[in-house]
């Protein structure tokens, strides 16, 4: 493990990723590595929690009209292009 018997943080991210991978139930993962289930069940937690998306809560309204506009220029955008493709299809075809 670690100084004083003090878990290294790398040794923490392999056992939540053993534990979330490997198909083994968390008792044997906790006993293989030398740490408690409640410590191993704590960790998990732990990740968990900072894994959560932390946004700021989204306009959606806002984002609504965003993504219309969006959505209305890359329609544009591929008229123009199919437009394009056609004209160029009939000049290359004479």
């Amino acid at each position: 493990m670690g100084n004083a018997n003090r878990p290294t943080p790398k040794f923490r991210r392999e056992a939540v990723r053993l534990a979330l991978t490997s198909g083994r139930t968390r008792r044997e993962i906790a006993e293989d590595l030398g740490i408690g289930l409640s410590t191993l069940t704590r960790w998990l937690s732990q990740e968990r929690d900072a894994s959560e998306p932390s946004e700021a809560p989204v306009d959606m309204h806002a984002e609504l009209k965003r993504l219309q506009r969006e959505n209305a220029v890359l329609k544009q955008e591929r008229d123009i292009l199919k437009k394009a493709a056609a004209f160029f299809a009939k000049e290359t075809s004479r």
